[in-house]
This record gives structure tokens, C-alpha cells and sequence, in this order.
């Protein structure tokens, strides 16, 4: 079992399918990991292609090891638009220590491809 602070870069996304009819969407994603949530800022008007660029840290003590990652849209008068998602296993980092930006699927509910999310990982272990 490891134990220890999972740190998540969330880069970017890619191809986002843009369901606002007038305007882009305003992407923010939702990360989870067991009961531990954040939420990333909003990308205002970014669009199909977003970019963060921030690191959010996890306090990991078992062996589940996806994060999941649920992408919305922003809305302002209405409730917020899912836009897909992403689970992703992280199990490597535990024995590299770190793994380099990648590129993972976004999926909608129906499992169909929407786009895809540019995310690195880093594990401290506990002393």
C-alpha cells in the first residue's frame, strides 16, 4: 500500500465539443479521488481548447488508483453543462515517482470520444 501526497498538473484540453450555441464554453474540470474533490478554475471563453496549468495535491493511503476527472461547462443563468470525462489510473507513479504529461481520452456518457486532457502526475511518498 502506498502512502503519500499525489500531485495532479492538469495542463490542457484539446477538441472539446462546444455545445453553447451563441458563445464558447467556459471549461473547468472536477477532480476527484475517493472523497477528496477540487475544482479548477474556469477557463473563460476558452473554448474547445483550455489551458490551466494548475497542480492540485492528493493525500493518497490505499491502493485505489484512478483519479476521475469530470469536465463542465460553465453556464451562468443555467446549470453548468458536463462536457465528459475522464478516469485516469495513476498506478506507475507510485514506482517512478512521477509520470510526464500525457494525453488521456474525455469521454461522454455514451463512452463516445470528445476530446482529450493533457495532465502530468508526481508522488511523494510518506516518510
Amino acid at each position: 500500500m502506498s502512502r503519500g501526497t499525489l500531485h495532479v498538473n492538469l495542463i490542457a484540453a484539446k477538441g472539446l465539443n462546444n455545445n453553447d450555441f451563441l458563445t464558447n464554453v467556459d471549461p473547468y474540470v472536477i477532480l476527484t479521488y475517493r472523497s477528496q474533490e477540487h475544482k479548477s478554475s474556469v477557463a473563460q471563453g476558452a473554448g474547445s481548447n483550455p489551458k490551466w496549468n494548475e497542480v492540485f495535491l492528493f493525500t493518497v493511503s490505499d491502493d485505489v488508483c484512478e483519479i476521475d476527472m469530470k469536465l463542465m461547462d460553465e453556464d451562468g443563468f443555467t446549470q453548468d453543462d458536463f462536457l465528459g470525462r475522464a478516469i485516469i489510473p495513476f498506478h506507475s507513479v507510485f514506482y517512478e515517482g512521477i509520470i510526464p504529461t500525457a494525453v488521456y481520452s474525455v469521454v461522454n456518457d455514451n463512452k463516445e470520444y470528445c476530446g482529450e486532457i493533457h495532465v502530468a502526475f508526481t508522488f511523494t511518498p510518506e516518510e
